[in-house]
Order: C-alpha cells, then sequence, then structure tokens
C-alpha cells in the first residue's frame, strides 16, 4: 500500500496524525546531543548492504533446484 492509501484508511477510521505541544521538561539537551554524535552514526551504518538474492521469479536459471524437485 502507498502511504497516502495508508493515511485514507487511518482517517477514515478516526485516527489522525499527533505531534507532541511542547518538549519533554525532562528532556536532557546534552544527552540528546551525545546520542547524536556517538550512538546515531553506528546504527545508522549498520545496516547491511543490499546483494542480489540466492533466487529470481524472473530468471529460472537462477532458481536452486534440490534433488527431486524441478
Amino acid at each position: 500500500m502507498s502511504v497516502a492509501t495508508v493515511w485514507r484508511l487511518l482517517k477514515r477510521h478516526g485516527w489522525s496524525w499527533q505531534a507532541p505541544a511542547r518538549r519533554a521538561l525532562e528532556r536532557d539537551k546534552h544527552a540528546v546531543e551525545l546520542w547524536k554524535k556517538e550512538v546515531w552514526p553506528q546504527a545508522k551504518g549498520s545496516r547491511r548492504r543490499a546483494r542480489p538474492g540466492l533466487s529470481s521469479r524472473t530468471k529460472p536459471a537462477s532458481r536452486w533446484l534440490l534433488p527431486g524437485f524441478s
């Protein structure tokens, strides 16, 4: 489904986009900046790179053939 379709379905069922009216009083700006500098780059860079899969529906030659199956 597209984002627009999901949005329409949610709206139809009475859901709405909500955002906090203000920032939390307990928010520690120093801790947030430290997290952004140290933790976020590691988390952001840890995703595996996309690579070709082992099989393809469009390329029959690339399918794995198990013994007894064709």
